[in-house]
C-alpha cells in the first residue's frame, strides 16, 4: 500500500500541475482581447472642416443614443469578412443637413393628411426643400392661382421654340391637391425641419416688363421679408443650364432688357448677383441670417449636350466671384432612363458622389473661385421599367447614397421627393401616391425604412472603417455618438448573405450591441417592393413593418465577439454600447 500510495501522489502531482497550467492557458486566451483602459484608448480629434461643408457644420448637433429595447439573438460563430472600426479617427462630423427630402407643390397640403404628418415627423429628415424642382421656375409664392402678375406671359417658350402652358405654381392656394407655401411652413414646423427654399429664376428671363430681372429679384427679396428668419438656406433658380427648364430658351421679341434667346452661365451668374444683393437686403432688414446657393453643372459634358452647358461652369463662376455663399448640384446616379440592374444601381451610388465631388470642386479651382460648400439639393435614381425606384434595391441605394456624401463632405443632400406618381413603378416618391394597385396612399416605400434606421443608429461623427482586403461585397460606414457609443452600418450590395465581424480600436466597448437587419423579399425578382426588418414585413404587397417605430433590435453580448449576417442586397446597421 505503502508503495501504490507513493506511485499515486507521483501522478497526481503532474495532474495538478496541468490543471494549473491549463487555467492559466484559458486565462491568457481570454486576456488576449481585454477590455482597454482609458491610458490605452487614442483620444478622438475632430479634423479641421471641409471647404465642401463650411456653412452647413452650423447645423451639427452632439447626439445621445437611447437603448431601444431588444431580443436577444444568436450570432454566428465565425465570420467570414472582418471589418475594423478606428474609433479615435474622425473623418468629418455628420450632419443633419445630410438626410434631406425634396417636398412639391402638387402632393396635397401635406398637414392636412394626418397618416403623412406621422412618417414624415418620425423620419426627421431635418432638411425639406421647396417648391423644388422645375416648377421653381413657374413658381409665384405670393400669388393666388388666376392672378399672375402683369407681366408673365400665358405661354412659354420651350427649348424647340413651342408656346406652353409651363403649369404655373402659386404659393396663396386652397386647393385640396397642392400645398401653399403656409402649409409647407406648417410641414417644417411639426416636422422639427428646416427649408430650403428655391427661388424663381426664371421669371428673370421669360417675364415682359422693362427689368425683368429686378422685378424677379425685388418678387425673391419680398419672400425673404415675408419668410422672417425662418429659413437661412436659398437656391436662386433650379438646373437652368438645362434646356427643360423654363428660361433657357425665351421668346427675344417679348424680352425689353436685350436678353440673348439662350442662358448661359455667365449671364445667370450677372442675374444671381442682382438677385443675392436684393435678398441680402431684405434679409438684413428682418434682422434674418441667409445663405444663397448658386447652380452648377455637376459632370463633365459630354459632346452632345448644349453649348449652354459646356461652358455654365465656367462662365458662371467667373462672372459670380465670390457672391455665393454655396453651390448646387443634383444627380440621378444611373443611365438615363435605362431598365438598370440592381448591380448597376448600386455601383452608381457608390462611384458618383466621389466623381461629381471631384469634377466639381476641380472645376471650381480652376477657374480661379473658391472652394465653398456643395449642397446636393436633388438625388435619385433614373433606372426604370422594373419598379427600381420602389424597390428594396433602391431603399439600399439611398442608404449608400447617404453614407457616400457623408464620406465625400457634402454640406447638405436632399432626395427627390417626398411624393409623385405611381407610372407603373418608375415613381421616385418615397410614399405611395395612392395609384399604386391594392396599396394605401401614403404607404411608406422602402427607401423610408432603410433612411428611418439608418439616422436613428448613425452617431455624430463619421470614423475611420475598413472592410477586410478582398472583399467588395460589404460597405462600411462607422460613427460614435458624443453620449459614448459607436455605430457602423454595413450595407452588402452582393446577392448572397454575407458573414461580418467587426473589431473596434480605441473604443471602450459596453457589455452589449444592438442591431437592426433590412432586406428584400422575394417578390418581383431583384427587385422586391418589400424590406423585412428583423424578419418582420408589410402586411400588404408593398412597403415595410407598421410597427417600425416600437420594432425591437436584436442583441447580443460583445463578450462573445461582434458578428452578424448581412442580407444579400442589404442592411444591417449597429450600435455598440458604451
Amino acid at each position: 500500500m505503502r508503495v501504490a500510495k507513493k506511485y499515486l501522489s507521483r501522478i497526481m502531482l503532474p495532474l495538478w500541475l496541468m490543471i494549473l497550467i491549463f487555467s492559466c492557458k484559458k486565462t491568457d486566451v481570454i486576456s488576449q482581447d481585454p477590455k482597454p483602459t482609458d491610458q490605452q484608448i487614442k483620444p478622438a480629434k475632430d479634423p479641421e472642416n471641409a471647404k465642401t461643408m463650411g456653412l452647413f457644420i452650423d447645423s451639427w448637433l452632439p447626439k445621445t443614443f437611447m437603448v431601444p429595447g431588444f431580443t436577444q439573438s444568436d450570432i454566428p460563430a465565425s465570420a467570414a469578412v472582418t471589418v475594423t472600426v478606428d474609433a479615435s479617427e474622425v473623418m468629418t462630423k455628420i450632419l443633419p443637413t445630410s438626410f434631406g427630402h425634396n417636398a412639391n407643390t402638387w402632393m396635397t397640403p401635406m398637414v392636412t393628411e394626418p397618416v403623412f404628418m406621422n412618417h414624415i415627423t418620425n423620419l426627421k429628415p431635418n432638411i425639406i426643400r421647396f417648391p423644388a424642382g422645375s416648377g421653381s421656375d413657374v413658381y409665384f409664392w405670393n400669388a393666388k392661382p388666376g392672378s399672375l402678375p402683369a407681366d408673365v406671359p400665358t405661354l412659354l417658350t420651350d427649348k424647340d421654340n413651342t408656346k406652353k402652358d409651363p403649369g404655373y405654381g402659386f404659393g396663396k392656394t386652397n386647393d385640396n391637391w397642392r400645398a401653399s407655401l403656409d402649409n409647407y411652413y406648417d410641414v417644417l414646423r411639426q416636422s422639427g425641419s428646416k427649408g430650403v427654399l428655391t427661388m424663381n429664376y426664371g421669371y428673370a428671363r421669360y417675364g415682359t416688363s422693362a427689368n425683368p430681372v429686378a422685378t424677379a429679384a425685388h418678387l425673391a427679396a419680398d419672400w425673404v421679408r415675408y419668410d422672417k428668419g425662418r429659413t437661412q438656406y436659398w437656391e436662386i433658380g433650379n438646373e437652368n443650364y438645362g434646356d427643360w427648364e423654363w428660361g433657357y430658351r425665351i421668346d427675344v421679341s417679348k424680352n425689353k432688357d436685350g436678353q440673348p434667346e439662350y442662358l448661359t452661365g455667365k449671364l445667370y451668374a450677372q442675374h444671381f448677383k442682382v438677385f443675392a444683393d436684393s435678398m441680402r437686403k431684405a434679409a438684413a432688414e428682418v434682422g434674418a441670417k441667409i445663405s444663397i446657393g448658386a447652380v452648377m453643372y455637376e459632370s463633365e459634358p459630354e459632346s452632345w449636350q448644349t453649348n449652354t452647358v459646356k461652358t455654365w461652369n465656367g462662365g458662371m463662376l467667373t462672372e459670380a466671384a465670390d457672391k455665393p455663399d454655396f453651390y448646387i448640384v443634383h444627380n440621378y446616379f444611373t443611365p438615363y432612363e435605362q431598365n438598370s440592374t440592381a448591380a448597376v444601381i448600386l455601383d452608381a451610388a457608390l462611384s458618383q458622389p466621389a466623381k461629381m465631388m471631384n469634377y466639381v470642386t476641380q472645376t471650381i479651382t480652376s477657374s480661379g473661385a473658391a472652394v465653398k460648400p456643395i449642397a446636393m439639393t436633388e438625388w435619385n435614381m433614373w433606372a426604370k421599367s422594373s419598379k427600381q425606384q420602389v424597390s428594396n434595391v433602391s431603399g439600399v441605394f439611398a442608404a449608400l447614397v447617404v453614407g457616400e456624401s457623408l464620406v465625400n463632405k457634402y454640406g447638405l443632400a436632399a432626395r427627390w421627393d417626398l411624393l409623385n406618381f405611381w407610372a407603373d413603378g418608375d415613381d421616385h416618391g418615397l410614399f405611395s401616391d395612392g395609384n399604386e394597385p391594392n396599396v394605401a396612399k401614403w404607404t411608406p416605400r422602402p427607401s423610408f425604412y432603410y433612411l428611418y434606421f439608418l439616422q436613428k443608429t448613425i452617431g455624430d461623427r463619421l470614423v475611420k472603417s475598413v472592410v477586410q482586403a478582398g472583399n467588395t461585397a460589404i460597405k462600411s460606414y462607422a460613427s460614435t455618438f458624443s453620449s459614448g457609443e459607436a455605430n457602423v452600418t454595413l450595407v452588402n450590395i452582393s446577392n448572397f448573405s454575407q458573414s461580418v465581424e467587426v473589431k473596434f480600436e480605441n473604443l471602450k466597448k459596453g457589455d452589449r450591441y444592438y442591431w437592426y437587419s433590412l432586406e428584400g423579399s422575394s417578390d418581383n425578382g431583384e427587385f422586391s417592393r418589400k424590406v423585412l426588418i428583423n424578419g418582420s414585413g408589410p402586411l400588404g404587397l408593398a412597403g415595410g413593418p407598421s410597427d417600425y417605430m416600437t420594432l425591437k433590435a436584436k442583441s447580443a453580448l460583445t463578450k462573445n465577439g461582434i458578428r452578424v449576417i448581412i442580407p444579400a442586397r442589404g442592411m444591417v446597421t449597429m450600435v455598440v454600447d458604451k
